[in-house]
């Protein structure tokens, strides 16, 4: 097959920013030259790295692809830069916590795949007898909440679920990836009498509710020295906690959502329910802190968390927060969102890593992540300097409702390569079905 060369005066290799020339062919990179080839396709100051890698999206097929499905999802993250994605396992149905229902998301997903596609199990109630079975599968984690998920088939788990479940994860070395926020009774906020209210519906869910639970997972990874992800870290005041258990030596990585760092609940106007997301988009001074803490390695990577949903289960007429479905759909923009917020806090090498590299290591995915020769030819060429617009007739994700919609966002994706093969350029999908499986055996 013949060897596509391209080059530019910003690649990234080994770790920093310069010019290089990357050749790769049937799926691989095959060249890597410090120097610009006479036959490489120039793509001037144009940044050159490898593919974005989200490991938390939900796509939702089998069961309710009415709501996203592989086909329209696997495009948006291509239109967005990303080349891998780790689809949780629920809001499927059946949720993948069987390996009778991971086969069937297996099946949901052939023939649809625009970008690799990995997957986790769920840890729910009573099926700790099953994970043995899905680690052998493939999956590259397992996922828990520790709160009510929103889904029935998917409800949260106590300690002693997490006692009978942590030794079976701890023996393979997979990570347990838990939702955190924990309470014993709601919160007296009012919400259901101001149902639209963005401040009622953050004060219902307050930054106590994810410091009980990241403790307990902190406590439990001692114990079982399991590894443990907190996903989606909103509060701030979690940030120390998670710092002094990596001081410690316990196995414990953390994420935020583009989300949370790009948004601030002083602009969140109310009844209107594409912020609407759980734990919820807190203070501008808050995240300010979260940012931070990507720069100081307290956060590892970030992802978006993508949770669609069809218009009338947002409810977009009604605006009411109470009773709409928490998620926000963003699969398309955890490369662009994300620098957005961070350029101002870190520099694009400091940057880079958080969507590349550390994800792939935190997936063991040891042939994605980084430039170099016999890896995947996974990557994404864009402008970081170039300021976008996102308009609904650009996205790709099946219901064009996000926060996302009309904000000027800075970087603007010019192709994103799979496998070696050209999926999104020129604001089209090219080359379907390019991805492939990423199971971990």
């Amino acid at each position: 097959m013949h060897e596509r060369k391209i080059y530019s005066n910003r690649v990234w290799v080994e770790n920093k920013l310069q010019l290089a020339t990357i050749g790769f062919s049937n799926g691989s990179i095959t060249s890597i030259d410090f120097k610009k080839l006479n036959d490489a396709q120039d793509f001037g100051n144009a940044v050159i790295m490898p593919g974005v890698i989200d490991v938390h999206v939900h796509i939702n097929e089998p069961g309710r692809t009415e709501w996203e499905g592989f086909e329209t999802a696997t495009q948006a993250a291509a239109a967005g830069g990303s080349t891998t994605i780790i689809d949780m396992p629920l809001n499927a149905s059946p949720v993948t916590t069987t390996l009778d229902a991971f086969n069937q998301k297996l099946e949901a997903s052939k023939g649809k795949m625009n970008v690799n596609v990995g997957f986790y199990g769920g840890l729910i109630p009573g099926n700790a007898g099953h994970l043995e079975e899905l680690i052998q599968a493939g999956v590259v984690g397992v996922k828990c909440f520790l709160t009510h998920s929103g889904i029935d088939e998917f409800p949260n788990v106590t300690e002693k679920d997490l006692d009978e479940a942590m030794p079976i994860i701890a023996k393979h070395n997979m990570p347990l990836l838990a939702h955190c926020e924990l309470y014993d009774t709601e919160v007296d906020c009012d919400f259901d009498n101001n149902p639209t209210s963005y401040e009622h519906y953050l004060a219902s869910r307050p930054k106590q509710w994810e410091n009980d639970a990241i403790d307990l997972m902190i406590r439990m990874c001692r114990k079982h020295n399991c590894p443990v992800h907190i996903v989606h870290v909103a509060s701030a005041e979690a940030l120390s906690k998670i710092e002094a258990a990596k001081k410690e030596g316990l196995p414990i990585t953390a994420e935020t959502c583009a989300q949370y760092i790009f948004f601030n609940a002083e602009d969140i106007p109310d009844a209107n329910c594409i912020y609407k997301c759980a734990p919820p988009i807190r203070e501008r001074s808050n995240n300010e802190q979260l940012k931070h803490a990507f720069v100081s390695g307290v956060l590892d990577f970030i992802t978006t968390d993508h949770s669609p949903a069809p218009p009338n289960i947002k409810e977009m007429e009604s605006g009411n927060l109470k009773k709409a479905w928490g998620g926000i759909a963003g699969i398309q923009f955890l490369l662009t969102a994300s620098w957005t917020a961070l350029k101002s806090t870190m520099t694009l090498e400091q940057f880079i890593p958080l969507v590349t590299s550390k994800p792939a290591h935190f997936i063991k995915a040891s042939t994605k992540g980084e430039l170099k020769i016999g890896n995947d030819a996974d990557i994404v060429i864009w402008n970081p300097d170039a300021i976008d617009l996102v308009k609904p007739k650009d996205i790709f994700f099946r219901y064009k409702i996000s926060p996302y919609i009309a904000q000027n966002l800075n970087g603007q994706v010019l192709e994103t390569i799979v496998n070696g093969a050209t999926v999104y350029h020129n604001k089209s999908i090219q080359n379907k079905n390019k991805g492939q499986w990423l199971l971990q055996k």
